[in-house]
């Protein structure tokens, strides 16, 4: 697939070619959907948690006696039917929420994500972006440039094929903009922006990965 390339002004300078076996790929939403859930689970962090009976503090002496004070028996003050005691079935940290999935489906998912979105023409590919120094004005300024070609409102995902500090701290504290390595790069990240701003380097390390 030949796509133009463009350069940090949003100039055309020339034509690339998008290898077919990262950008050409047949659709795959079952694969996708299950890998996306994957990653999602994964990400996700169990803060919940009720104390149980056990880890309630207190409550080591038997309240009153078994029997002759023709009040109910208990054992502890700490049972989950007392006020301040522990709590019955609740949310606890060690509940489980992580999914394996298989590399060479992440791979594959990958691949159908970056497909789809070289389908749709929701991939620009940069010769480079060059920033002397952390600027967030100059980095806005750039995807300014860009706007008629990705659309206006739409995310934008910056895939670099090294890290570049100047480029991440400029684009931090811009809404909807993203940066990321080539190596990073994910399923998910990939589908949560409508846009991707692809540096030519990045291309062959995408292909390598």
């Amino acid at each position: 697939m030949e796509v133009n390339l463009y350069n940090q002004k949003a100039e055309v300078i020339g034509n690339v070619e998008l290898p077919d076996s990262v950008f050409g790929v047949e659709s795959n939403n079952d694969l996708l959907h299950q890998v996306v859930s994957s990653l999602m689970a994964n990400k996700r962090q169990v803060i919940a948690h009720a104390k149980t009976r056990a880890e309630v503090r207190g409550g080591g002496k038997k309240p009153w006696q078994q029997k002759g004070t023709g009040r109910a028996r208990h054992g502890s003050i700490r049972s989950p039917i007392w006020k301040g005691g522990g709590v019955t079935f609740g949310p606890t940290k060690d509940v489980n929420f992580k999914k394996k999935i298989g590399k060479k489906m992440a791979r594959k998912a990958l691949i159908v994500a970056l497909s789809e979105k070289a389908r749709s023409s929701n991939i620009i590919v940069v010769d480079s972006i060059s920033l002397n120094a952390p600027k967030t004005k100059e980095a806005a300024g750039i995807l300014r440039l860009f706007q008629d070609k990705l659309g206006r409102g739409g995310s934008v995902l910056i895939v670099t094929s090294s890290a570049d500090k100047n480029l991440y701290r400029s684009t931090k504290n811009i809404q909807k903009t993203g940066v990321i390595e080539a190596r990073n790069l994910n399923p998910l990240e990939a589908l949560s922006y409508k846009n991707v701003i692809l540096l030519k380097d990045a291309i062959g390390a995408l292909e390598k990965k």
